[in-house]
């Protein structure tokens, strides 16, 4: 039988539970992602961590950790990072100085944002964060706002490269979000099924832009729980048109692609139908996700999550979607190569110091 995990899941608490060790034995389950209640202090979350690899060494540790307002773990020595529109008004600041210096202090800004991201989290034990994001700043998305980097896409490809050059000397792995873009939308995906009416020729010459410039250099990507009729009457992260005619075929990307959380308003109307969290983890898988994300629903008793994880399972058996080798092997490929440095090493390190320095 083949083997892919494509589930990452979440836990309620600080410390691992006696159910929660249950869920990532099973052999759907690929990883965890893991959030602000899970955090008390950099001790308790290094220990989480070793003990989720004690489980199984091949899960996969995530986290929601960009910078600005999206940061999980914010005391105890982790650095303060900059939203990333920070980064964006640093390269326009060309007129203070000479003609493109502005451009370079945010490159340089960028890596060293990359760097700290990634080494801190290393230190504690985590495996990779769901960043940089992609989208375009339109000024008409509240939940992007300054997650993003410009509204300009070139500005935002390089940047975001810059970044993600920093979290390789970190030896993390990057995820782009959100293919193709969600931040020309008001309507949030969290609440809402947004809209994007725009062709396919618009999307792609601007929102996509980055994916088909960086699309070597992106380990994994995201898609939107946008629907862009024009294109599909799917959401992006449910329509084989845009994973893999328009992803993988037209752009060029060969990593890892993860659904959005399945949790969402965006991820749980499909073709006009409300659906389950394992019609929507099935719909997403055959659409061409390699692994999907179900977020908040291990709180009180989980049974969403146990409905997920034992949905699936029944759908696999049933025939309703296969395991992909590939898959798996794109999810083993975001876990890091080498080990990282400890904590207390990291701090006297002179990369990281010097790092620090460039952080605006």
């Amino acid at each position: 039988m083949t083997f892919h995990a494509p589930l990452i899941i979440d836990m309620a608490g600080l410390t691992l539970t006696k159910t929660d060790r249950q869920r990532l034995k099973h052999p759907l389950v690929g990883g965890l992602i893991l959030f602000a209640r899970n955090w008390q202090n950099r001790a308790q979350l290094t220990k989480l961590c070793r003990d989720i690899k004690k489980v199984r060494k091949d899960l996969l540790i995530c986290v929601d950790h960009e910078g600005g307002r999206v940061q999980r773990f914010k005391t105890d020595g982790f650095t303060h990072l900059p939203p990333m529109r920070a980064l964006g008004e640093l390269w326009r600041q060309d007129g203070k100085g000479a003609p493109g210096e502005g451009a370079m202090r945010a490159t340089r800004a960028a890596t060293a944002c990359g760097y700290v991201l990634g080494a801190e989290l290393r230190a504690c034990g985590l495996d990779l964060s769901f960043t940089p994001v992609l989208d375009l700043d339109w000024g008409e998305s509240s939940v992007i706002g300054d997650r993003a980097f410009d509204a300009d896409a070139r500005i935002v490809s390089l940047l975001a490269k810059s970044l993600m050059h920093g979290l390789l000397l970190s030896g993390m792995a990057n995820c782009g979000k959100h293919f193709p873009g969600h931040g020309f939308v008001k309507a949030d995906s969290h609440t809402d099924v947004p809209i994007d009416k725009r062709s396919l020729k618009a999307i792609l010459a601007d929102d996509a832009a980055p994916y088909r410039w960086l699309g070597g250099s992106l380990a994994g990507v995201m898609p939107a729980h946008v629907i862009y009729p024009k294109v599909d009457a799917r959401p992006a992260g449910f329509s084989g048109k845009w994973l893999n005619d328009i992803l993988r075929g037209q752009l060029g990307f060969a990593g890892a692609v993860f659904s959005d959380d399945l949790s969402m308003a965006g991820a749980r109307v499909i073709d006009g139908e409300s659906v389950s969290s394992t019609q929507a983890a099935v719909a997403a898988l055959n659409a061409g996700c390699d692994l999907v994300l179900l977020c908040n629903q291990s709180l009180g008793e989980g049974t969403e999550l146990d409905a997920l994880i034992n949905g699936l399972t029944e759908a696999q058996l049933k025939g309703q979607w296969q395991p992909q080798e590939i898959s798996e092997a794109r999810r083993r490929a975001l876990l890091p190569a080498s080990a990282a440095t400890p904590w207390d090493a990291l701090m006297v390190l002179p990369a990281y110091m010097q790092a620090l320095d460039h952080i605006p």
